[in-house]
């Protein structure tokens, strides 16, 4: 006989793993479209045609496509939701193919393994820790607007300076972000009664990891990864 008490774990473990699950077959395919097309010279080609026009419609339209997920996400079966999910990931992963452009493949994996264990461990301190960090939720918020708006001045400025400080600054908000979003995932997950709106959560839920982890990764390269000559 499982008692109450029990069960919260149980049904907090499954639903969490879901969402890692997700998130980690996302990320798979994101760095194996992007190391691909690194090496491929027609998808390069087509990619950076007409001044690389094609690469901007590509990151608008995951733009786009992030927010109509979220936003369309109560009118969506999981089953779609899922598909534009890991639709995204291929997408972002055409995208990252550039880094494999500017930086040097082992630089590449290093800052990948640091972000991971970064990222490991603020989740476990968001899932572990006693505080509440709700209140901390919306200076994170109000920190990445300020971020967002600096990204989009220096690319009018090309400030080396700004584009390094907003780097660093970046790696604190995410990591902090990562230990908010695992603690109201987990909290989340204590309603899971195994429905579809509950699978669709997980989903958003796993967008959401993977895009904190990949934005610590890009800072983290930016900051440290070696670029090549």
């Amino acid at each position: 006989m499982i008692t109450l008490s029990q069960a919260k774990p149980e049904i907090q473990r499954k639903f969490m793993t879901g969402v890692y699950l997700r998130m980690t077959l996302a990320l798979f395919i994101s760095a194996t479209v992007a190391y691909f097309a690194s090496n491929s010279y027609a998808v390069l080609s087509f990619l950076f045609s007409h001044q690389g026009m094609p690469f901007y419609v590509l990151l608008i339209a995951e733009f786009i496509l992030v927010v109509a997920l979220s936003g369309a996400i109560h009118k969506l079966s999981s089953f779609a939701a899922m598909a534009f999910f890991l639709l995204y990931a291929v997408m972002n992963g055409l995208s990252l193919c550039t880094i494999f452009l500017l930086y040097e493949v082992d630089s590449i994996y290093r800052m990948f393994l640091v972000s991971a264990l970064m990222f490991a461990g603020m989740s476990i301190y968001g899932a572990k820790t006693k505080s509440d960090l709700t209140s901390a939720g919306r200076y994170l918020f109000m920190g990445l607007i300020g971020i967002i708006v600096a990204g989009l001045v220096n690319m009018f400025l090309r400030s080396s300076a700004l584009d390094w400080i907003t780097s660093l600054v970046g790696v604190g908000l995410f990591i902090g972000i990562t230990a908010y979003d695992t603690q109201r995932l987990l909290r989340i997950s204590i309603h899971d009664d195994g429905s579809e709106n509950f699978r669709k959560v997980s989903i958003i839920g796993a967008l959401e990891l993977y895009l904190d982890f990949i934005n610590i990764f890009l800072k983290m390269l930016a900051l440290f990864g070696k670029k090549r000559r």
